[in-house]
């Protein structure tokens, strides 16, 4: 889990395929397309690729170059760049990601239980997706699932970089990818499919003057790319000194961009073919107005209506479901690594801290497997953490100097392209004022929904228990920031 240990990313295809596992996640597949239906269909895009460049690109692309110059994980990152005094900004980040690795495990488990759902004819055949469902979710089946998922990605990365995390992406994500395109294939050629690509790539130009268009995009961007999460950093810290990080760091977002398309293709061509403008009616406001409802109950519906019987629905059905949990185990397996790595640092032995990692996701992530509600509570919370964490990993670089960055470690590949003066502007500029916007617009909105219960930290949807639980790990780490330090620069326990 150490540099000294010589595990590295033994190939730049293993390096790029294990960052495209960090970036494509469950939210491709169960955000994006309701965000776009939701939010003018084509209207959508232009802002979303625009915020590719001025957000999710340049993070990007500091997170690998700060993990390649500094070989820590998000503490010790944060500590040789913005400085000593700032080592509870990682601690945050990495508090950031390990709350939602505590719920994710169970999004993976519920990718697992579908597909098997599928195999079994059980999913096409039910009349009421709502019921089974909710039967589900009332069961105990999501815990044990998500003990599953926790297991299988304690068990990968405890085989380390090059064994485990770097042999297991090589076979997910071409796979993954192999599945998405064979679905899309189907999808965009079942009769009326053309419409749903009409509505999904036709903008209206009016609805650009609507400000929450905006917002969703940039959100979109924050959440789905792998930017912030201090992952790819840590992924970084594992690469060779010859390799590039604008290249790979581009290839990255754009791959992770490529598969949001590509699953907007899928849903959009199988909503107008087989429900035509009502399914797409549907996905905005009815049983797909969720992540949760799009994936789990409309889909199904639509797989249900699918031509050629019952066999082909199931085997179109379980290949879907199959994609959904192979993206969203990737993602995981990145966020076991980083929670481990930084136990590994703060001087607890690998082995020891790989299965402290996976007893504290089995204990934290019981009671979002256990209760929907308090899922939706967490996955609200740290989601939107993730947005400081961009803010974060900005201010490193701008303590650090974007210019001397840029000079000594991300133009460090001269064969490859490099990143101009124009980079110092968005990362010092661009990026910290985006980020303040999405935060002051989501407190409003939390403020908005709760009403004058807004202070409350047991609201679940306030903006009192986004502060609580976000105000319980700063306090604590600003008060422990020397202990930090001084544990993460020591030499691990494994050098």
């Amino acid at each position: 889990m150490t540099t000294k240990s010589k595990d590295f990313f033994t190939s730049r295809w293993g390096f790029v395929l294990s960052m495209m596992g960090v970036a494509i996640g469950a939210g491709n597949i169960w955000r994006f397309s309701r965000v776009v239906a939701q939010n003018g269909g084509g209207s959508f895009l232009i802002p979303w690729v625009i915020f590719l460049f001025i957000w999710s690109i340049p993070l990007v692309i500091a997170e690998i170059g700060i993990g390649k110059l500094t070989r820590k994980a998000p503490i010790g990152a944060l500590v040789k760049t913005a400085g000593p005094k700032f080592g509870w900004m990682g601690a945050f980040i990495a508090l950031v990601t390990t709350g939602i690795l505590f719920y994710y495990s169970v999004v993976v488990g519920w990718g697992f239980r579908y597909m098997f759902y599928s195999i079994t004819g059980q999913l096409t055949e039910t009349t009421n997706h709502h019921l089974l469902w909710s039967d589900y979710l009332e069961s105990f089946q999501p815990l044990f699932f998500h003990i599953g998922a926790v297991a299988i990605g304690c068990l990968v990365i405890f085989k380390g970089i090059a064994g485990g995390i770097e042999r297991v992406n090589k076979v997910l994500i071409p796979l993954l990818i192999l599945i998405i395109v064979a679905i899309a294939v189907r999808a965009v050629t079942l009769p009326g499919a053309w419409k749903g690509i009409s509505f999904f790539f036709t903008p209206h130009l009016a609805d650009l003057l609507n400000y929450k268009i905006w917002i969703e995009a940039l959100t979109q961007n924050a959440w789905d790319t792998g930017a912030g999460w201090g992952l790819l950093l840590v992924y970084a810290g594992y690469t060779r000194r010859n390799e590039s990080i604008t290249v790979n760091g581009c290839l990255t977002a754009f791959a992770n961009n490529a598969v949001s398309i590509l699953m907007g293709l899928i849903i959009f061509s199988s909503a107008f073919a087989l429900e035509q403008r009502g399914g797409v009616e549907s996905l905005i406001s009815g049983t797909g107005s969720t992540d949760t409802g799009l994936t789990f109950i409309y889909l199904p519906k639509i797989f249900q209506a699918l031509p050629g019987g019952t066999l082909v629905q199931s085997l179109f059905a379980a290949i879907f479901f199959l994609a959904f949990s192979v993206a969203a185990f990737s993602s995981l397996i990145s966020m076991l690594q980083l929670t481990a790595q930084v136990f590994n640092e703060l001087g607890i032995k690998r082995n020891s801290a790989i299965f402290l990692t996976g007893f504290l996701a089995l204990l934290f992530g019981a009671p979002s497997a256990l209760q929907i509600a308090f899922f939706r509570n967490q996955d609200g919370v740290w989601s939107l953490g993730l947005i400081i964490n961009g803010l974060f990993i900005a201010f490193g670089v701008i303590r650090y100097g974007s210019k001397r960055l840029r000079d000594e470690v991300i133009n460090s590949c001269r064969e490859e392209f490099s990143m101009g003066r124009i980079y110092d502007f968005i990362i010092t500029k661009l990026i910290p004022a985006q980020g303040i916007i999405l935060i002051a617009w989501y407190f409003y909105q939390s403020f908005k929904t709760a009403g004058s219960d807004w202070w409350n930290p047991l609201q679940m949807y306030s903006l009192g228990t986004i502060l609580f639980q976000w105000g319980i790990g700063l306090i604590a780490f600003i008060s422990i920031n020397k202990w930090l330090v001084k544990k993460t620069l020591e030499p691990s326990v494994d050098e």
